[in-house]
């Protein structure tokens, strides 16, 4: 699998809501970032809007199921629209573009983004996310609740 098509196939996974099989990209140290300023460099300078390793990602995905999370439910429907992939082949990092279409309680917004993946193979060979970094355009405005995974 290419990586364009990696970054294809995860956005997939999200938008048909098969959660577990979004988790099992992740490397068990990997770690999942939506920072709250723009340029922010480091996780632990300030706060994020997200700062998960694969542990509390997989709480996100539970707890975003639970049938008393009345906050998320119903689940948003998504569609992930992946663009200007740019691959740097020797460290296995991605920049991409990621707009992001969320309809829920019959409301729809969009988010956009640029995306930073560091992937790695696995012994068998097999695409993995080691880090995800998302920053999004508007990170420093009002956010309205998040309720879903980009």
């Amino acid at each position: 699998m290419t990586v364009e098509q990696f970054l294809f196939h995860e956005a997939r996974l999200l938008d048909t809501q098969q959660y577990d099989a979004w988790l099992d990209l992740f490397t068990d140290d990997a770690t999942y970032w939506v920072p709250l300023e723009q340029h922010q460099h480091d996780a632990h300078d300030t706060s994020s809007i997200i700062h998960d390793d694969k542990t509390l990602l997989e709480l996100r995905v539970k707890q975003a199921r639970h049938p008393r999370a009345h906050a998320r439910l119903p689940l948003a429907r998504t569609v992930h629209s992946i663009g200007n992939i740019v691959v740097n082949e020797k460290e296995l990092k991605v920049n991409s573009t990621l707009t992001l279409v969320e309809y829920r309680n019959e409301k729809q917004r969009v988010w956009g983004a640029l995306v930073e993946h560091r992937l790695r193979r696995n012994p068998q060979g097999e695409l993995r996310i080691a880090h995800k970094r998302v920053d999004l355009v508007n990170s420093e405005g009002e956010l309205d609740g998040i309720a879903i995974l980009f």
